[in-house]
């Protein structure tokens, strides 16, 4: 026997079997069941949704020999000729190929006529958005008071098409496309009952490359199954259909958020190698950026059986809001722009430094630099913006700016030079508020005698030379480059930890992060911040809330909620609530 595709093999036979419309089918089948019959139905939908399977099992519920039914009993001479296509009372009628007036008068003379085997004579007009003008004037009549004997199923994947006239003498029902969880479910049935070795991880992806069609997804799953020599693994999935391995992806987010550029240009580099499509991993970047949006709005709304789910609510957790809505922009703008790049290569690596540029700042990681500060750089300009030129003019000023330029006591001089922050504070205030010298003399004696040189050496000294870890695993974790490593430190929890050795603690729900692999490039970070070989031992377990992601989200929500109560208790806020009927929303009140 000829091989049959999945498609027409799978096609569904009674309203039950239907996937993923159950609004139509609730109408329908509480329709036959009273004996509501309408003459004419429309049924719209985008391709693959099952129009022409829905028309045809109504033709069976019409001319069931068990009566009109809402389940047809599929064995009856009328199910199985319908099933088989020969049915002599019902007519499929395509027209896009049929699109002139006198097929369809062709079709209404024959109307009049009673049926010949079955209870009702059906006719199945496909793509009938595709009749001309005059076709659907010459329709109008008989479909709105066609012979009692008569129904009309008409199904069009484009409504707008159509006259308005038509519309309105038919019922019409608006199919859905369907879900990715709908679709790999449907799929997962197929591969059982044909007994076909199936990796679970192939099936959403070929849910999600079916854009909500269920013939397309059967038609790639044929299309994998051949591929794969007769089983579907996901490995050739991805490859079948271009797309992008997700572990690339959550390696290109976990650069992003260390700001590794390094790790953020391997990751590209390891597309490349693979010969994937630039253009299907920006697509695929947006589309996890998305759902790691949602994840960080609304937790619930993930679905429980997605793949990578707990990998997500580790980037949710890792990745600001408005950093997932950044980079979910700039993907969208570098996919937009990919053909006006170089290459498609200096195209998707352009979107990727764009969006490690382009990053929020942290609060506290840009330092103001006040008026009066004592950082090197502005001592020459606080020396030199004085209006009054004569403060300027004494030359020890210029030569050596640490040294006070005038009415300095005699014990200064063969003091040594002190560093560039003790100079600038003096010279600002010899510079702009000079009194006479006998006022001034006594009180700068002391401050140039003592000056707070130790503690400026020490801070030098601490910054150049790596100190032995003082417990505070997220300041470590802060001074780290981790790149991929980021997340699991981020969702760990420093239980123990010795010279050399630390014991981390991960909860179940972040497991996708504490992978050998993330221990490896860890253990590899910290035996370089330390200069020494460092054990690493990662443990699942219950988290207490001590891990540096957990405790970063906790100062944010305190921040957002110390803003929100200084929004509300402004008295000029406070005043056009009460005064103007204004209305504070929570949402658009940030922290500085």
């Amino acid at each position: 026997m000829a091989y049959q595709v999945l498609a027409r093999k799978w096609r569904p036979l009674n309203f039950a079997q239907l996937v993923g419309q159950e609004h139509v089918i609730k109408a329908l089948a509480n329709a036959f069941a009273n004996g509501r019959l309408h003459h004419a139905y429309l049924l719209t939908g985008t391709r693959g949704v099952g129009k022409t399977t829905i028309a045809r099992i109504m033709a069976k519920a019409l001319n069931c020999e068990t009566g009109v039914t809402a389940e047809p009993c599929g064995v009856c001479s009328a199910c199985t000729q319908i099933d088989a296509g020969r049915f002599v009372d019902l007519l499929e009628i395509d027209a896009a190929s049929n699109t002139g007036i006198d097929n369809i008068r062709e079709v209404l003379d024959n109307a009049q006529y009673a049926p010949t085997v079955g209870r009702f004579k059906v006719y199945i007009i496909d793509e009938v958005h595709m009749l001309s003008k005059s076709a659907f004037n010459a329709m109008l009549k008989t479909l709105e008071e066609p012979p009692g004997h008569v129904k009309f199923i008409l199904a069009t994947t484009d409504p707008q098409k159509m006259p308005i006239t038509v519309l309105s003498r038919c019922l019409q029902f608006s199919l859905r496309q369907m879900t990715p969880q709908q679709v790999s479910g449907h799929l997962q049935n197929v591969l059982h009952a044909e007994q076909i070795p199936f990796e679970a991880g192939a099936l959403p992806v070929l849910g999600h490359a079916a854009n909500g069609s269920m013939r397309d997804a059967l038609s790639l799953l044929d299309q994998a199954i051949a591929y794969g020599a007769g089983q579907v693994e996901e490995a050739g999935v991805r490859a079948m259909l271009g797309a992008v391995d997700q572990s690339y992806l959550f390696e290109i987010l976990a650069a992003l958020v260390a700001k590794d550029g390094p790790a953020l240009m391997t990751a590209a580099a390891g597309i490349a190698e693979r010969g994937l499509s630039y253009e299907a991993a920006l697509h695929e970047l947006a589309h996890l950026l998305h759902q790691v949006a949602v994840a960080q709005a609304v937790p619930g709304a993930l679905a429980d059986d997605l793949p990578q789910r707990a990998q997500i609510l580790a980037v949710a957790g890792a990745l600001a809001p408005e950093d997932s809505q950044l980079y979910y922009q700039i993907a969208l703008h570098g996919r937009r722009d990919l053909p006006l790049a170089p290459d498609e290569y200096a195209g998707f690596t352009m979107t990727l430094l764009r969006m490690l540029a382009f990053a929020p700042a942290e609060p506290g990681q840009l330092k103001a630099q006040p008026a009066g500060d004592a950082s090197p750089r502005p001592v020459a300009p606080a020396i030199v913006s004085p209006p009054a030129p004569q403060a300027v003019a004494p030359a020890p000023v210029a030569a050596v700016p640490v040294q006070a330029p005038v009415a300095r006591p005699p014990a200064v001089q063969p003091a040594e030079p002190a560093p560039w922050e003790d100079a600038a504070p003096v010279a600002v205030a010899t510079v702009v508020d000079l009194p006479p010298p006998q006022a001034v003399t006594p009180p700068r004696t002391p401050e140039v005698a003592e000056p707070d040189i130790p503690p400026v050496v020490e801070e030098v000294v601490v910054a150049a030379a790596p100190a032995e870890f003082d417990g505070d695993w997220r300041a470590l974790v802060a001074q780290l480059k981790l790149g991929a490593a980021g997340m699991l430190a981020q969702h760990a929890e420093l239980v123990d930890h010795q010279p050399d050795r630390f014991a981390l603690r991960v909860a179940e729900a972040h497991k996708a992060v504490a992978t050998r692999d993330y221990q490896d490039k860890l253990r590899g970070a910290l035996s370089e911040h330390f200069g020494r070989p460092i054990q690493v031992d990662v443990a699942l377990g219950e988290a207490t809330g001590d891990t540096p992601a957990a405790i970063a989200l906790r100062e944010k929500q305190a921040r957002q909620q110390a803003a929100e109560a200084t929004i509300q208790n402004d008295p000029f806020v406070q005043a056009l609530v009460r005064d103007l009927g204004a209305t504070v929303l929570p949402d658009s009140i940030r922290p500085l």
